[in-house]
């Protein structure tokens, strides 16, 4: 059929749709050609058609759709605001297959139902849905409640979506089956089939009751017939459809909506302006804009706003409209609904800036290939001759250098780069470059040594971060803190990537931070933006890395300075110690057990003796002054070649020794071994890896027991003369049981022993208190050995790719556009987008939780960020346009934020006061500006300026301050006698939609099937 004929289903009685043999209404479905082989044919056997008629019948009886529907009036709007539901299954017509799909409004069903069900000549509900005037032009429904007005109905539709029945034969067929299913099952929902291709949406239909039928009808053309453009000539088709027999023609309701489009925005610029590159860059701005993430859009995201202009009760008579006058004029339309069309994609800043990043991800190239030769290596003199490297151990020390300046320290791999390229074409200019790095370690500005000093100390210890929700956020993504280095280096490389030279920029600038490091490390300078203390495992692993490197450097500081005494040999058994003192004897009261958590983490892997030996003369020194300090008590011991204590830092309570009974002392110890979630992984492989055997759990125990033992050393060191149980009593209280028992002489004495873990033959408590030696912490060999593990962190950061850097960096970056959409939101304050937030949240926390996220995962999270930004451009825009910021009066403000609030949440939104109204007023403007600019000539820019838009109105109408509708829709509806005069009255109903490409006449004609 073709796109622009008429599509007509004429009514056809039973006897007509039954006479055809049934063989020649299947020919159309069946696969197989005829055959002209004559044959008998047993019709007692059920053919395709009837399985079809039976498998629809078979539907509606699971669907519980049979015998009479019930239910109340529908309320105003409901159509919008209630939920719409939907069952599918699937039924064949030989072998072509159609879905069949129940779409209903679920209801609440209260008593009052039932007594309905008992009125006598009651008229079906869906035909009585056709006069409600309740629900005319829901703007978001299915089509066919849109033009039918329908609560409930079922849809036979070609189940592949190429698949169409396009002749007239199979629709006949199919309608015929429909109707035969109706009558068979005593079904009231109307039953819809779909013909034609579906895009045209083309569905015919019945409706059957007690003694009544309703007939759906479609007509879909391309071009309009001039008669049908105004409501006189659909009043003239609407009246020949229905051919009432009654000379005084009952008065036809008419509901008409005509929509207005406003694309141009000449009038109200969009408000958002692109960051200015330039100012990142110097003036009194300087580096700080490198911390900042920009949001909004470039372009404006609000393409076109629809005026619909409803008139929803009029009667044939009061009004005209043909093609020589019209009475609708949109002022006076007593109601008035709005909503914008979104721009599809709008260019974002946000957006844009996290889908680059995200695209460095997948790049491989890693950073000697982007920037021309290693960028790491020395200069080829110094890599020449090796004997460079050793006669460094016999030249005097270097002075330390007390100015650090940026220029001087960060341009050497700049110089290699020169080499292969000219100045001109360097990725980063030193400009950008120096603001960069100045902003991430603010502390290299400093000019004095002792100024410097004490900016390292505040930048590296932190302010005491604020307990909020928003600062807590890098724990659940898995980035870092807010006010990290971590975090600006992110948001950095973010921006570099940008707008200074991409993938290269990105290199040249964490080359440069890669040196940096090695500078810092190399002269005991600790790294700025890093909290105290040994790697948080609740950060991304590149800021386990760097806190591990300021581990390193504050290790080496403490050891170059000489301050072991609050540094180095710094006891974490401290706090045992202290709870000791309150302890109870009888361990009731359990201290801190340190066996399992202090042994793990601090387990080295070292066999090599690298340990501080101090001279002779310190030595003594140390130990004198140790000595005097503490008293120099004589005290007994098992070990005759130490007589001297040595590594005491203060008594433990009153606890004293078992058999001297001299006062306890809690030993000086080494900290345990930071250790980054890589380290911990590596550990736990080794460890798996020795199995289940006896030999392999004695060399595990072994392994993880290298803290254990120096503790143990250190206490013997301490404590003459002490013995395991002793150890047992400061280190691990639950182990070591106290009661108290009655002794010969009848008194009370408390009596304690070791756990029976602790007896357990072989035990590695025992083993390593054996093995144990009385050596202080300063003479043992190291348990973190802080330039081996300085060294693997710098090696490791050196072979990092933009790829690995950006996969390491983007929870930062996430983190920070979530941060940024929360401080934007709460200036717009938009309940919609807090939902989304909140969902982004919890879906960033699941995904970013655990190493290497999927690349799909992490797009639908910046899909959700893009939406958010989007939104609140669009709230923007919308505020712009319609001046809420402008506005005096306090009430017509707070109206018009929320006016637009809906906007952006609801699919249309009514106008309070029509026209006359606030917003009503707002948007005559909008589109009376653009009727005037649209109306003068390009060159006349004088009366575009000449004045405000009122005193440059003409005096004109109503009418010329709107375009030409867009759209017209007009629901025509009645009640008459069909199809003869003493026949039942019953309600007709036609809807008509008219746009610049599309015409569709919807009928719904009642018949009385009892009195014809």
């Amino acid at each position: 059929m073709a796109a622009d004929s008429e599509v007509s289903v004429l009514p056809i009685s039973f006897p007509v749709r039954f006479v055809v043999a049934v063989s020649l209404l299947i020919a159309p479905f069946s696969p197989q050609p005829e055959s002209e082989v004559f044959e008998i044919t047993d019709f007692t056997t059920a053919s395709e058609w009837e399985r079809f008629i039976s498998k629809i019948e078979e539907v509606l009886n699971d669907w519980k759709l049979i015998g009479i529907s019930s239910g109340k009036p529908l309320e105003k709007g409901v159509y919008t605001t209630g939920t719409w539901e939907e069952k599918s299954d699937e039924i064949s017509f030989a072998d072509f297959k159609f879905s069949i799909t129940h779409h209903y409004l679920v209801q609440e069903h209260s008593d009052k139902d039932g007594k309905e069900e008992l009125v006598e000549d009651a008229l079906p509900l869906p035909m009585q849905d056709l006069l409600c005037m309740n629900n005319d032009f829901p703007p978001r429904a299915h089509c066919l409640v849109r033009w039918y007005g329908l609560r409930e109905f079922v849809v036979i539709a070609p189940a592949a979506n190429n698949d169409a029945v396009l002749s007239e034969s199979k629709c006949n067929l199919l309608l015929s089956s429909v109707s035969i299913a109706l009558g068979n099952t005593g079904c009231q929902v109307p039953l819809f089939v779909q013909i034609h291709h579906k895009w045209r949406r083309m569905y015919v239909g019945e409706c059957q009751g007690p003694g009544v039928r309703t007939d759906f009808e479609m007509v879909h053309l391309r071009k309009v017939p001039n008669q049908y453009n105004y409501l006189s000539g659909l009043l003239d088709i609407f009246k020949s459809k229905i051919g009432c027999p009654l000379t005084p023609l009952p008065p036809v309701s008419m509901a008409i909506r005509l929509t207005y489009v406003l694309q141009d925005w000449q009038q109200y610029f969009w408000p958002q302006q692109p960051p200015d590159i330039d100012a990142l860059v110097g003036g009194e701005v300087g580096g700080l804009e490198f911390g900042k993430l920009p949001l909004g859009a470039c372009e404006d995201p609000i393409s076109e706003l629809h005026l619909a202009t409803t008139w929803p009760h009029l009667s044939e008579g009061t009004i005209v409209e043909n093609d020589v006058y019209s009475d609708l004029d949109p002022i006076q339309a007593p109601q008035w609904s709005v909503r914008v069309r979104k721009a599809d994609n709008p260019q974002c800043l946000l957006g844009d800036f996290l889908t680059e990043f995200f695209k460095l991800c997948r790049r491989k190239e890693s950073t000697d290939e982007i920037l021309g030769r290693s960028a790491f290596e020395e200069e080829g003199k110094e890599v020449a001759d090796i004997t460079h490297a050793l006669s460094k151990l016999t030249e005097p020390a270097p002075v330390p250098i007390h100015k650090l300046s940026v220029t001087n320290m960060v341009h050497s791999a700049k110089k290699k780069i020169r080499k292969h390229r000219g100045v001109d074409e360097s990725p980063l200019n030193n400009e950008v470059l120096n603001t960069i790095l100045l902003f991430l370690f603010p502390d290299a500005a400093e000019k004095l040594a002792d100024g410097f000093e004490s900016r390292t100390n505040t930048s590296s210890g932190n302010n005491p971060p604020p307990e909020s929700e928003d600062y807590n956020l890098f724990s659940q993504f898995k980035s870092a803190p807010s006010d990290s280095l971590t975090y600006k280096l992110a948001l950095c490389l973010c921006m570099i990537n940008f707008y200074h030279g991409g993938v290269k920029g990105v290199a040249h600038l964490w080359q440069e931070f890669v040196l940096e490091m090695r500078y810092r490390w190399e002269n005991n300078y600790l790294i700025p933006g890093l909290a105290n203390g040994p790697p948080d495992l609740r950060c991304c692993l590149l800021h386990q890395k760097l806190q591990m490197l300021n581990c390193c450097i504050e290790r080496k500081k403490a050891r170059d300075e000489g301050k072991r005494g609050s540094m180095s040999d710094r006891s974490p058994g401290g706090t045992s110690g202290d709870a000791g003192k309150g302890a109870d004897h009888s361990g009731d009261n359990p201290d801190k057990e340190k066996e399992f958590g202090k042994s793990w983490e601090s387990w080295s892997d070292s066999e090599e003796e690298f340990f501080e030996c101090l001279s002779d003369t310190e030595d003594l020194k140390g130990n004198g002054h140790e000595n005097g300090k503490k008293g120099g008590a004589k005290e007994g011991n098992k070990e005759p070649v130490n007589l001297k204590p040595e590594g005491r830092l203060h008594p433990h309570g009153k606890l004293t020794l078992l058999h001297p009974g001299e006062p306890l002392y809690i030993p000086i110890t080494q900290e345990p071994a930071p250790m980054t979630e890589d380290l911990l992984e590596e550990q736990s492989e080794v460890l798996a890896k020795l199995g289940t055997s006896a030999e392999g759990a004695h060399l595990r125990a072994r392994m993880q027991s290298a803290c254990l033992l120096s503790d143990m050393e250190s206490f013997k060191a301490a404590n003459p003369g002490c013995c395991l149980e002793d150890f047992v009593r400061w280190y691990s209280p639950r182990d070591y049981i106290e009661e108290e028992v009655v002794d010969e002489k009848g008194n009370i004495v408390i009596k304690g022993e070791l756990s029976a873990r602790m007896k357990i033959p072989s035990n590695m408590w025992v083993e390593a208190w054996e093995t144990a030696k009385p050596v202080p912490a300063r003479r043992q060999k190291r348990l973190f050995d802080d330039t081996r593990e300085a060294e693997k962190v710098l090696h490791y950061l050196a072979v990092q790719k933009p790829a690995d850097l950006a996969r390491h960096l983007l929870p930062c970056i996430i983190h920070a556009a979530v941060l940024k959409v929360k401080e934007e939101e709460a200036l717009e304050d938009i309940s919609s987008v807090k939902k989304i937030i909140k969902q982004i949240i919890s879906h960033s926390s699941k995904v970013l939780r655990f190493p290497n996220p999927e690349d799909k995962k992490l797009e639908e999270i910046i899909a959700q960020i893009m939406s958010v930004e989007a939104v609140i451009a669009r709230a923007r825009s919308l505020k712009a346009k319609f001046g809420v910021e402008k506005c005096e009066n306090e009430e017509e403000k707070e109206d018009l934020q929320r006016f637009v609030n809906c906007l952006l949440e609801q699919p249309e939104v009514s106008v309070v006061g029509a026209g006359r109204g606030p917003a009503g007023s707002i948007i005559h403007k909008l589109f009376l500006n653009a009727q005037r600019v649209s109306a003068v000539p390009p060159l006349d820019e004088d009366l575009r300026r000449s004045g405000p838009a009122e005193e440059r109105r003409p005096n004109t109408g109503g009418a010329a301050d709107f375009p030409p509708p867009a759209g017209r829709e007009v629901i025509l509806r009645t009640t008459v006698p069909r199809p003869a005069p003493y026949s039942k009255p019953l309600p007709q109903r036609m809807y008509s939609v008219l746009t610049r490409e599309d015409f569709r006449l919807a009928g719904a004609f009642s018949a009385d099937t009892t009195f014809f």
